[in-house]
């Protein structure tokens, strides 16, 4: 069984169909892309697995064996699976420090939390270098290291990260690829949402590509880069 798994879900916000039954499965270790234009409904899938939508949900969304429809985002978050939202959406006020251990609230372990916000600033050491920073004042890229190392505390089995290179530079980009990479290698396993397709399908093992709520392509990432439709489209002739 899938660690995630996704059959025939539709997700309607009124008189918009933004998911037209789609399905889509992730294994254990795995790092699977979704590709797709904006408005393709790959943060329509995100926030259905993570319950932060408020579109009406149709179908099967299961983690572990556990269905997901119907559950509060308190639960999925409980449940192992930890969203990286698109524009990181941290807290601009807070320290470096007081934002990571926001990805622990609802965790009680607190000798535990400690030893994991010391591992995510071993991870990200410019982080440790401006701990004591405000947010609000770190460049971008430092910021997206801030979202993800959030998210990695809560300890999650899954990661959602939702568009992580989005208004970076191209040096940037590829340090962040590489620490999705390292992430999934310490044993998370990531679904990952990014306009960046050929960087995407560098680091992970399959894709789908996503059209107007429809899946239109999947296959392995070798398979993806070499499909004259995803070269067209998204990576470029």
């Amino acid at each position: 069984m899938p660690l995630l798994e996704c059959r025939a879900l539709r997700a309607r916000y009124g008189a918009i169909q933004a998911l037209s039954g789609i399905d889509v499965d992730v294994e254990d270790g795995e790092i699977v892309c979704l590709l797709g234009s904006n408005g393709a409904g790959k943060s329509t899938l995100m926030g259905a697995i993570t319950a932060s939508i408020a579109a009406r949900l149709e179908g099967h969304l299961s983690f572990c064996g556990k269905e997901l429809l119907g559950q509060s985002t308190d639960s999925t978050v409980k449940s192992g699976i930890a969203l990286v939202p698109e524009g990181r959406q941290i807290f601009a006020d807070l320290t470096v420090v007081d934002n990571l251990r926001m990805g622990a609230y609802l965790r009680r372990d607190k000798a535990a939390v400690g030893r994991d916000l010391d591992g995510v600033l071993e991870m990200f050491p410019r982080l440790r270098e401006r701990r004591r920073q405000v947010c609000g004042t770190l460049s971008g890229g430092e910021q997206q290291m801030v979202a993800i190392g959030r998210g990695l505390m809560s300890r999650p089995k899954l990661l959602l990260l939702d568009e992580p290179s989005l208004g970076l530079a191209p040096l940037l980009v590829k340090e962040i690829m590489g620490l999705i990479r390292r992430i999934n290698q310490e044993g998370v396993t990531v679904l990952l949402v990014e306009q960046n397709a050929r960087q995407a399908l560098q680091i992970a093992r399959r894709g789908y590509v996503l059209q107007k709520g429809t899946i239109v392509r999947s296959g392995s990432s070798r398979d993806l880069l070499n499909d004259p439709h995803v070269v067209g489209a998204y990576l470029g002739a």
